[in-house]
C-alpha cells in the first residue's frame, strides 16, 4: 500500500470510528429521552434526571419540573438525597478496612464494642461482620432507639436475635449504622472523614457530602409525595451508614467510573458475592448483585421521604446508570427499577 492510499485508509478509519461514537451517543441520548418521557406519563412524577456512563462516556439529561408548576428543571448541580444508595460507600470503606486489616469478616461485632451485648446472638453463634453488610445479622429493619448515638446503643441493648447469623436475609437498617460506627472506631476518624477521603476526594467528587452549606442547601431537591405534598429532608441523627449522603448526577457518574474499576483492589473486593439469596441475587459489600447469565451486574435501590433512586453498574458493558427522581411512594422504586431496565435494554439492543 502506498503512502498516499495507507493516508486515505487512515482517514476513512478515523471518520468511520468518529461516526460510529457520535452514532452510539446519539442512541444514548434517544434512550433517554424516551424513558423519561414514559416515566413522565405518570401524573404522580415531576422530575426526573437520568445519568449513563459507557465506554468512559458520559450522558447526563434532566426532564420536567422540581417544583410543580414553576417550571424549573434539574441540572448537573441540582443536589439529590441518595438515600440508601449511601450503603454502598459504607460497604466500599468497609472493604478498604478489610484490605487494610483493621476488622475481617468473621469479627464477632462485640469485639468492637464498648459493653457484652450478649443478646447479640443466637445459642452461642455471633454476629459477624459479614452478616451487617449482607442484611444477615438478625437486626431490626430500622434502629430501636435513633435520636442519637448514645440512645442508638441503648437500644442495641433490646435487640433479641431469632435466627442463626448468616442463614436468613432481612434488609435492615440498624446493622450498616453500626458498621459506620466500628469503621469510625478502627480507623479513629470520623465516619464522614473516612468516606471524604477514601472515596470523595480520590475521585474529586466534590459536590457529594453529608453536610450541606446554606448555599449548597439551596441547590437540595425538595421532593414530593404521590398527593403532591412537599416532604421533608432526611435528618441525619446518626452516623450516616444507611442514609446521608446528598449528590449530584454528575458526580454520581463519576462514581460510576469508580465502581467500573475493576482494577481497584477496594472496588474489587467490595463486588464480592458474600451471600447468595435465591437463585440469581447474591448480597456484596451492600451490593445487590445478579446474576444474568455470563453477567454481573450491580444494583442498589435508595428511597427517602421526598425522592428515590436507582444505581446500577453493568462491568461487561462497561456501564452504569443512575436516575434520581423527586417523587417517592410505595411503588415508585419498582417503576425506576423497570425504566433503568428497559433504559438498559434500549442501549444495548
Amino acid at each position: 500500500m502506498t503512502i498516499k492510499y495507507l493516508a486515505a485508509f487512515l482517514i476513512f478509519a478515523l471518520v468511520g470510528c468518529k461516526s460510529k461514537q457520535q452514532s452510539n451517543a446519539q442512541n444514548i441520548e434517544n434512550a433517554i429521552t424516551k424513558n423519561a418521557h414514559q416515566l413522565l406519563e405518570d401524573k404522580r412524577f415531576h422530575s426526573v434526571s437520568i445519568a449513563v456512563f459507557k465506554d468512559g462516556k458520559s450522558t447526563i439529561k434532566h426532564f420536567g419540573e422540581l417544583s410543580i408548576g414553576k417550571g424549573n428543571t434539574p441540572n448537573d448541580s441540582t443536589l439529590y438525597e441518595l438515600a440508601s444508595v449511601t450503603k454502598t460507600f459504607t460497604g466500599y470503606v468497609a472493604a478498604k478496612a478489610v484490605l487494610d486489616k483493621k476488622i475481617n469478616l468473621d469479627d464477632d461485632i462485640r469485639i468492637y464494642l464498648n459493653e457484652p451485648y450478649p443478646n447479640l446472638e443466637f445459642k452461642g453463634e455471633p454476629i459477624r461482620i459479614k452478616h451487617l453488610i449482607t442484611h444477615t445479622s438478625g437486626f431490626p429493619n430500622f434502629p430501636i432507639k435513633s435520636e442519637n448515638k448514645t440512645a442508638f446503643f441503648e437500644g442495641l441493648k433490646l435487640i433479641k436475635i431469632e435466627t442463626v447469623p448468616g442463614e436468613t436475609y432481612a434488609y435492615s437498617n440498624t446493622a450498616p449504622e453500626l458498621t459506620a460506627y466500628i469503621l469510625e472506631k478502627v480507623y479513629q476518624k470520623p465516619y464522614e472523614e473516612l468516606v471524604t477521603e477514601f472515596v470523595l476526594k480520590p475521585n474529586k467528587m466534590n459536590e457529594t457530602k453529608f453536610t450541606l452549606n446554606d448555599t449548597e442547601k439551596l441547590r437540595l431537591v425538595k421532593g414530593y409525595n404521590d398527593k403532591n405534598e412537599l416532604m421533608p429532608n432526611f435528618n441525619r441523627t446518626l452516623w450516616g451508614g444507611i442514609s446521608g449522603l446528598h449528590s449530584t448526577p454528575a458526580d454520581l457518574v463519576k462514581y460510576m467510573k469508580l465502581q467500573l474499576d475493576e482494577s481497584n483492589r477496594i472496588v474489587k473486593e467490595s463486588h464480592k458475592k458474600l451471600y447468595k439469596e435465591g437463585d440469581y441475587f447474591w448480597e456484596g459489600y451492600h451490593w445487590y448483585i445478579l446474576e444474568n447469565g455470563n453477567e454481573l451486574i450491580y444494583r442498589h435501590h435508595g428511597g427517602i421521604y421526598g425522592m428515590q433512586n436507582w444505581f446500577v453498574i453493568y462491568p461487561k458493558q462497561n456501564m452504569g446508570i443512575s436516575i434520581l427522581t423527586n417523587t417517592s411512594f410505595n411503588e415508585t422504586g419498582e417503576i425506576l427499577e423497570k425504566v433503568v431496565d428497559q433504559l438498559y435494554a434500549d442501549i444495548n439492543q
